[in-house]
């Protein structure tokens, strides 16, 4: 995958505005976003291999919270201090909330059939700076929708022909 691109975001149920910047290659791709809140300010940055397997996330708030978690590509996580985080061993991608950007991750490295596909998830709270594991399944629907399921959660998200989100019902509509 190629790409070297801005996107932006409106969060509808939170009131958010996101910027983010992809830069993608053959060696590996780097995402840098910011997030506006209506009570917090984030950035955070992501560095996936050449496999688009995260390697490492850094979520830093206005308020000076830092979370930083490094992958080593095959489902091992572990924190800032190097110390192992069991509870996410087999988690390839990360899913943070809240954005829709990272729902991109585990669509562009997949070969995609009609199938679901179960994926395990770090996912990330941002304006609480948690991460827990989450399981999650995509079903491709055709060339611009998939099906997002996560525990009692549904919707159809559509996508760009990057497979970036372009609407999250009732929760992301990107902007411009």
């Amino acid at each position: 995958m190629l790409l070297n691109r801005s996107i932006r975001w409106r969060g509808l149920e939170l009131e958010t505005l996101e910027h983010a910047h992809i830069i993608a290659n053959d060696r590996d791709t780097r995402i840098r976003g910011a997030i506006i809140g209506p009570d917090f300010g984030l950035f955070y940055r992501l560095k996936l291999d050449e496999n688009g397997h995260t390697r490492t996330v850094r979520i830093e708030r206005a308020d000076g919270h830092v979370l930083e978690l490094f992958a080593d590509g095959a489902g091992g996580w572990s924190d800032d201090r190097a110390e192992p985080l069991p509870a996410l061993r087999g988690c390839i991608d990360v899913d943070i909330w809240p954005t829709p950007l990272t729902n991109a991750l585990p669509i562009w490295r997949t070969a995609w059939t009609d199938q679901p596909v179960r994926f395990a998830m770090a996912w990330i709270d941002a304006t609480e700076m948690s991460v827990r594991r989450a399981e999650q399944v995509y079903t491709k629907l055709d060339d611009t929708r998939f099906r997002f399921q996560s525990a009692d959660f549904e919707a159809v998200l559509a996508v760009d022909g990057d497979g970036l989100v372009t609407d999250y019902p009732g929760l992301f509509a990107r902007q411009g």
